[in-house]
């Protein structure tokens, strides 16, 4: 019958270890994954390019994370690092706001613009940061992407956009929505002068730059799941009284409808950059 008894466990006094025995876990070490839950070891995730090993979910990434992966090493040079936001409309508690971003982001701004070589290859590059009061689009965001794009056009060069936004930025009004038509009007001129452009859309892509430089690439592609749309789902299932599909407004289902020309995977992506510039400069030879 003593099978059947309760196995007795021991007890260990922890009151008298001293606090130097304790093992400490630096903060940080471990990432929970917000798709699928799984714990990550930060190291092995930054390996994996920040996707997760368990279900592949991109994790969203910072301008500087991004540059880092798609440039090649020692090639970027940043344009107007040190432009910032004022605030023209007044709006209150706005330069706090811009404050705590600049902390959290490590960027002046929303957007960081450059020259680079991916795969040997020069190009201009804009990368936003979610990280920044969520890649909004305001006045210097505008601005810095406009004359990144301007810079491309004078050194006859491609420039590729990575979009992550949540929109136009209403603490700048009317101002903020005016650069839809700027940044668009200087792609314009570039695309007269026979150059090419390249939007990568990633987590998540809303709002006006969706409605605007995001959608006009020569070539669109985007990363794997990310979000992409104008208004919210609730907005348009309210508008049109309609229920929408599950996958509605995600990279694949605007790749099913042919709104975009191709998802990448992170691993893949600055390969995948580097043979469409190739072919651009076979092209134009």
């Amino acid at each position: 019958m003593g099978i059947f008894k309760k196995r007795q466990y021991g007890v260990i006094n922890i009151t008298n270890l001293e606090e130097k025995d304790i093992p400490v876990v630096p903060d940080g070490t471990w990432i929970k994954c917000s798709n699928c839950g799984k714990i990550l070891y930060k190291k092995s995730l930054e390996e994996n390019y920040n996707v997760c090993t368990n279900c592949n979910y991109h994790f969203r990434l910072g301008s500087y994370e991004r540059i880092n992966q798609i440039c090649d090493k020692g090639t970027f040079r940043e344009f107007n690092k040190y432009m910032k936001s004022n605030n023209p409309m007044d709006f209150p508690n706005y330069e706090e706001k811009l404050k705590i971003n600049e902390d959290k982001s490590g960027t002046n701004e929303a957007v960081v613009t450059g020259l680079c070589e991916i795969g040997g290859n020069k190009a201009i590059i804009a990368v936003m940061d979610s990280n920044f009061l969520m890649g909004s689009m305001g006045t210097v965001v505008g601005e810095k992407i406009t004359i990144a794009v301007e810079e491309a056009t004078k050194r006859r060069l491609p420039i590729i956009v990575f979009t992550a936004s949540g929109g136009a930025r209403m603490q700048e009004g009317i101002l903020s929505l005016m650069q839809m038509a700027k940044i668009s009007s200087a792609l314009s001129r570039h695309s007269d002068a026979g150059l090419l452009y390249i939007t990568v859309l990633t987590d998540p892509t809303t709002g006006g730059v969706t409605a605007s430089f995001a959608m006009l690439g020569d070539i669109i592609l985007a990363e794997p799941k990310a979000l992409i749309g104008f208004a919210g789902r609730r907005v348009i299932e309210g508008t049109i009284k309609e229920k929408l599909p599950e996958d509605f407004q995600s990279a694949e289902f605007l790749l099913e409808h042919g709104f975009i020309d191709n998802i990448i995977k992170r691993d893949n992506l600055k390969m995948a950059l580097s043979a469409l510039l190739n072919f651009h400069i076979i092209k134009e030879v």
